[in-house]
């Protein structure tokens, strides 16, 4: 019987599931495709603690403290796996296109500067010394030097290596048909045509997760935003790094790939790429770095984000005794999901966290 079973194989099940075979528990994750098949892999990879932060608060500090931790964990998954995850600290840069745009930019750096967090205020030849292809339009901008990137689809295979290599057994194909509950304490997982004990079950199916029964979520806690996304070529590198603005990114890597994105779309599980949400990505692209308008299209893609009302992720105990939960991370899976991993194995391990999680419990919903 495993220790812990954990439902879902992106980002979440497998950096938890990586921590808890470290730590010596048996680890099972269900998955109903391939690991990293879903939002995780599709993701831009941002690292942006400070430029996705519009105040101080707890996801705030929790994003900081994640952000601190993935230079030794892409040095570690390394040394695991020879898998090159693409960590690169090469900070972020917002722009404004407007006077708004400028105004909240402004505010932004002011509380940033108040609480001694690192950034720069750029103006329009500071900004093009950066990043040479930015267009006309942008007028300001703010530099985070200590946000960066990584390569989603290469930091998942580097996960679920490394949890497979410390004994993490994975399951794909696996659809759950529910949490099995033994009065109010978790018993295991029923599958199709079995029931799979454990002593702990942990929820990380991102937006599928108020889906699962037993899963103790409500109806709609967890939600999917649809993400758009286009993959253009440029010879040589046309962005050296991440631009964003209030309607998108542009993600540079060193190969000359750029990732144009994204859309926000609230259309329940519906996966298509669809001509209008291109437009808007392209098109943002275009204003952003005009010399993309000759720059080849060799993909696209959507997925989803979990998103939550609040835009705060659900970590920590469910309402069951041995159930957890890892999920409702929106925009911020690939950045939180060090912090999530060492929370959850934490509570699995020890009975108690190191990192206070109480802002983001599933108790924090009205009853």
């Amino acid at each position: 019987m495993p220790d812990v079973i954990i439902i879902g194989g992106g980002v979440m099940g497998c950096g938890i599931a990586w921590r808890l075979a470290q730590a010596g528990r048996d680890t099972l994750v269900l998955e109903r495709a391939i690991p990293g098949a879903e939002a995780s892999s599709a993701a831009g990879g941002i690292l942006a603690a400070q430029e996705e932060s519009r105040g101080q608060g707890p996801l705030t500090d929790l994003a900081l403290r994640s952000r601190a931790r993935f230079r030794d964990v892409a040095a570690e998954l390394h040394g695991v796996t020879g898998i090159d995850i693409g960590y690169r600290d090469c900070g972020v840069l917002a722009v404004a296109f407007s006077a708004d745009d400028e105004a909240a930019l402004a505010k932004r750096y002011a509380w940033q500067i108040e609480n001694k967090l690192p950034l720069a205020w750029l103006d329009p030849d500071e900004m093009r010394a950066r990043e040479p292809a930015l267009g006309p339009a942008a007028l300001a901008g703010l530099h985070f030097p200590e946000d960066g990137q990584v390569e989603p689809r290469a930091y998942l295979r580097a996960l679920a290596l490394a949890a497979a290599s410390a004994g993490a057994k994975f399951t794909s194909g696996a659809y759950v048909r529910r949490v099995v509950q033994d009065g109010r304490r978790v018993t295991g997982v029923e599958l199709e045509g079995e029931v799979v004990p454990a002593r702990h079950v942990v929820v990380a199916a991102g937006s599928w997760s108020a889906l699962i029964e037993g899963g103790d979520l409500p109806p709609r806690a967890v939600r999917p935003m649809r993400g758009q996304i286009a993959k253009l070529e440029t010879r040589p590198p046309a962005v050296h790094g991440t631009i964003t603005c209030p309607s998108g990114y542009l993600v540079g890597r060193p190969d000359g790939t750029v990732l144009a994105g994204s859309t926000m779309e609230a259309v329940g599980f519906d996966k298509r790429v669809t001509a209008g949400g291109l437009r808007h990505v392209l098109d943002l692209a275009v204003r952003l770095a005009p010399s993309l308008a000759e720059a080849p299209v060799v993909d696209t893609w959507a997925n989803f984000r979990p998103a939550t009302d609040d835009e705060l992720p659900f970590l920590g105990p469910a309402h069951a005794e041995g159930l957890l939960l890892a999920t409702g991370h929106f925009r911020n899976g690939i950045l939180l999901s060090p912090i999530t991993a060492d929370i959850i194995c934490d509570l699995v391990v020890r009975g108690s966290s190191r990192v206070d999680f109480e802002p983001f419990r599933l108790a924090r919903l009205p009853t």
